[in-house]
């Protein structure tokens, strides 16, 4: 009896084992197919796999109609394309600030103007070789972009790129500036975004609502 009972324990094991080994050993060799691992989603860096670049100049401290301000008005578009982009984003700062009260500062944007200067930029010049779209924002200054942005155009060439403007004013609009971006660099310009700095600075949400708009109208969104 006592070895009935024993010959019946080791059957039993061996079954147990069996059945344990065999759930094991079947993942990807003849039994259930194993699961595949789980591949990790990509972040698309801009919508149909386009790679953009969100540059921008943009002036803090006293501004026309919304008095002096942490954040300039064309930042606040800047960040909120390059959220919904997933864009990369290079800001233009001129190596000599400028004044922080409106009038003065005006003055010098004026004789920058008149001048044709080219005012130095700060920082290391970004590779735009890899990006398919650039997001180019700018202020309007004397009816133009601040001469900055022809600083930055003279460093880093655009021919043959796609540049998407967009700009703050308060009554001027675009200024023909979508033009003058275009002679300047050989670009192929779209359709430009452009909206009163009042409304960036204190309309958030409407501000966004045209930021978002305007990607879509052009096809570039996450």
């Amino acid at each position: 009896m006592k070895k009935w009972f024993a010959l019946l324990s080791l059957a039993l094991c061996a079954l147990t084992l069996s059945a344990c080994g065999g759930g094991a050993g079947a993942k990807g060799s003849g039994g259930s197919p194993a699961p595949k691992a789980e591949t990790p989603a990509k972040k698309e860096a801009a919508p149909a796999g386009k790679r953009a670049l969100v540059v921008y100049f943009s002036r803090a401290d006293e501004n026309y109609n919304v008095g002096y301000i942490e954040k300039g008005n064309t930042k606040i578009l800047a960040e909120m394309i390059a959220e919904a982009t997933g864009a990369d984003t290079f800001e233009i700062k001129p190596a000599k600030p400028y004044p922080k009260e409106y009038t003065p500062a005006t003055e010098v944007a004026k004789k920058e103007k008149n001048d044709n200067a080219r005012p130095e930029i700060v920082g290391a010049m970004p590779d735009v070789s890899g990006y398919d779209v650039i997001f180019l924002g700018y202020p309007i200054w004397w009816g133009d972009l601040p001469m900055p942005c022809y600083t930055f155009f003279d460093k880093v060439k655009l021919a043959g790129k796609t540049v998407a403007p967009f700009c703050t004013h308060e009554g001027s609009g675009l200024s023909g500036t979508d033009g003058y971006i275009a002679k300047a660099t050989g670009a192929k310009v779209a359709e430009a975004l452009e909206m009163k700095g009042t409304t960036a600075q204190k309309s958030r949400d409407e501000a966004k609502k045209e930021v978002l708009a305007w990607l879509q109208k052009l096809g570039y969104l996450k």
